[in-house]
């Protein structure tokens, strides 16, 4: 399929994109499972309570077993007690296991999200950027421009050395590459930003 392209300058041509990235079927199931293993992943896991066999003290029998009239016990390390092991409570970031997703699992929410952002026409792509942009004032203004205040701006390695700088102070804008994003990344902002070497280097991962 074709799909609108477009340069800094505001002129418009098209390019030739693969449908299953961008006219593919949208599968909300999928995305939402992969979102749930996503953001269950990004939290971090540093509570921890020592155990039994982590208390320092003593490890002796506190009185004897019979005879005494009392409950039977062990060492003061024992839960039951004020300053003994914890039982069953978190034991840190070691012991958690992350969800894993499947390389499929990731390609085809991606592909069902883009698509969603292509129908709702928040999908932009653009020309490769050519020449640096220095300053974030001017980086603002194409912003402004062409309304991508609340943006993901997915680029070519090339392209994110020309722009990066001046762009990673706007607020409400994140500039990545090819390899560094997520589903979640493409929930939480409305709009989704290409070049069109980015689009190219996408696709290869679906052919």
């Amino acid at each position: 399929m074709k799909i609108e392209k477009i340069n800094l300058d505001g002129k418009k041509s098209s390019i030739e994109v693969l449908d299953k990235i961008f006219s593919g079927n949208i599968n909300k199931n999928l995305v939402e499972k992969v979102l749930y293993k996503t953001n269950a992943n990004y939290k971090g896991r540093h509570a921890k309570t020592k155990q039994q066999n982590e208390i320092k003290g003593s490890t002796s029998k506190i009185y004897a077993q019979k005879g005494t009239g009392n409950a039977r016990h062990a060492s003061r390390k024992a839960p039951i007690f004020v300053g003994g092991g914890v039982a069953h409570g978190p034991k840190g970031a070691l012991a958690y296991k992350k969800r894993k997703l499947t390389k499929s699992e990731k390609k085809l929410s991606i592909a069902s999200l883009i698509t969603e952002k292509n129908k709702l026409k928040n999908l932009i792509i653009f020309n490769d950027f050519t020449n640096e942009i220095k300053k974030t004032k001017e980086m603002y203004k194409i912003v402004n421009k062409f309304e991508i205040k609340d943006s993901l701006i997915i680029l070519d390695k090339k392209s994110k050395d020309k722009i990066y700088k001046s762009a990673r102070n706007i607020p409400n804008i994140k500039v990545t590459d090819i390899n560094h994003f997520s589903a979640f990344d493409i929930v939480k902002f409305k709009k989704v930003v290409f070049t069109e070497s980015s689009v190219k280097e996408l696709e290869k991962r679906y052919i």
